[in-house]
């Protein structure tokens, strides 16, 4: 039987490399060393710049004399291979000549970013240079502190019972929603929630589901990759137009009822009454999606669909409007017949969700820090919007604004026949980001438009960003 030993290195910043040394093999261990690390750097297992274990940790784990490695490295070194300098670990030489006659790939870096804009106007992104990040490292090591031993095991699929606990207690007293936690399962944001909500409506028998038009692609292509159909329900200032449900052979209708997205109607009172005697007389569900209900600025929120009819409607919510994207944390609360089939979906999906960072949220919402974020957010955001529609009226005075008071975004009308996709560009010119509604809608009629999102905009930049953005218009 061979005597071999097999290590695995871990260089900072290098991925996972196997060296294998065969102590049977006529080939000396320090020829061994090198050929292992040379045929590693020329397929590019070890990219330019990645740094080798110290010789004295390399030997240790190759349980072989020290002045083996050194010796091995002191070769590659003057190969040109390996680099070196006193005070810096060895790491792999930049530019090295492959087997194939190419050269060694640079050290991984950051994806590359999207074009940096000075003026960014991206609807619904909240910005994330406020995020409480003092209150949620506070949560976050009093959880790790006091985790048990189950807390830390494989997860519950419907998430931990402390975070569903503590959102059916926010959610009812924020929301006006008839949340419980049992009924709830927690979830990688919107995205995922809403993906599981297709998956069981689709094993239950529904063929299609409706979006509001104009509304987001991705829901759209969520629903499709469930496959589903999708069903278009036009929008206009009161909301969805419930009626045009009547004619569709929809399981189910995605809405966005206390601020729709993009053109900032509310569903008006009559039709959401209509809607839920919709659903309940077709046994059809209403997905409600509550983004940014949080953020109302002219008056009291709305509240949820979910707390009127709480067997028909699949609420779904996350802290990614409120807090930041980078947490993924959603939530589903289901009716009592969906709840078993979400958390099963759940769990042959992923297992559930990251148990450390519920806790945390747990802990956040239960000391009060989210409401004291919200209340110091709703003031910013509140103030950007004024600035921005005060820069509306002074640069485009004959423009209309659509949308309540309320999110972080509005519409802009545009002239008649105006190309929105030639303003995003002439805009893009001047480093203003902006995009127009019809890149939301299906075949909805909507008059050409742009949503402006001043979620991210320092107050200071918002009158100088519309200022460039009017003369693009202007000139169209």
């Amino acid at each position: 039987m061979s005597n071999r030993k097999t290590t695995l290195m871990q260089p900072a910043a290098a991925p996972e490399l196997l060296v294998r040394l065969d102590r049977d093999s006529t080939v000396g261990l320090r020829a061994q060393v090198e050929r292992e690390l040379r045929d590693a750097i020329r397929a590019g297992r070890l990219p330019a710049g990645a740094e080798l274990p110290s010789t004295r940790a390399l030997a240790a784990d190759l349980a072989i004399s020290r002045g083996i490695v050194v010796e091995a490295y002191e070769q590659l070194l003057a190969e040109g291979y390996l680099t070196a300098r006193r005070g810096s670990a060895t790491a792999v030489a930049p530019g090295r000549i492959t087997a194939e006659g190419g050269t060694t790939r640079e050290a991984p870096r950051r994806a590359e970013s999207k074009p940096a804009f000075r003026f960014d106007f991206r609807p619904s992104v909240p910005d994330t240079s406020t995020f409480p990040r003092r209150a949620w490292h506070k949560s976050l090591r009093k959880v790790l502190a006091a985790a048990t031993p189950a807390e830390l095991d494989y997860p519950d699929p419907r998430g931990q019972l402390a975070l569903r606990g503590a959102l059916a207690t926010y959610l009812n007293r924020v929301r006006g929603t008839s949340a419980l936690a049992e009924r709830m399962v927690t979830c990688n944001g919107f995205t995922q929630g809403f993906r599981l909500a297709c998956a069981v409506l689709k094993q239950r028998g529904a063929r299609a589901i409706a979006t509001e038009d104009p509304s987001h692609e991705e829901q759209r292509t969520a629903i499709r990759a469930a496959g589903l159909n999708v069903v278009a329900v036009p929008v206009d200032e009161k909301g969805v137009v419930v009626q045009r449900l009547e004619r569709s052979a929809a399981g189910a209708i995605l809405v966005t009822p206390a601020h729709q997205f993009p053109t900032g109607s509310v569903l008006a009172p009559e039709r959401r009454a209509a809607l839920l005697e919709w659903a309940a007389r077709r046994r059809a569900f209403v997905i409600e999606d509550d983004y940014d209900a949080e953020y109302r600025y002219d008056r009291e929120p709305i509240g949820a669909l979910q707390g009127v009819a709480p067997e028909r409607v699949i609420y779904v919510g996350s802290a990614s409007k409120t807090l930041a994207p980078a947490l993924r944390l959603g939530w589903l609360v289901a009716p009592a017949e969906l709840i078993d089939d979400l958390a099963r979906v759940k769990e042959m999906e992923d297992r559930g969700s990251a148990s450390i960072e519920q806790l945390a949220f747990a802990d956040f919402l239960q000391r009060g820090e989210l409401d004291r974020h919200l209340r110091r957010m709703r003031l910013i955001y509140r103030r950007r919007r004024d600035l921005l529609t005060r820069a509306l009226r002074t640069h485009l005075p004959k423009r209309r604004v659509f949308g309540i008071a309320a999110g972080l975004n509005l519409m802009l009308e545009l002239p008649a026949g105006t190309d929105e996709q030639a303003v995003a560009d002439a805009a893009a010119k001047l480093s203003v980001h902006v995009g127009g509604v019809h890149g939301y809608c299906v075949r909805a009629a909507t008059p050409a438009a742009l949503i402006l999102g001043y979620g991210m905009l320092r107050d200071s930049a918002i009158a100088e960003g519309v200022k460039r953005l009017a003369a693009v218009i202007e000139r169209r």
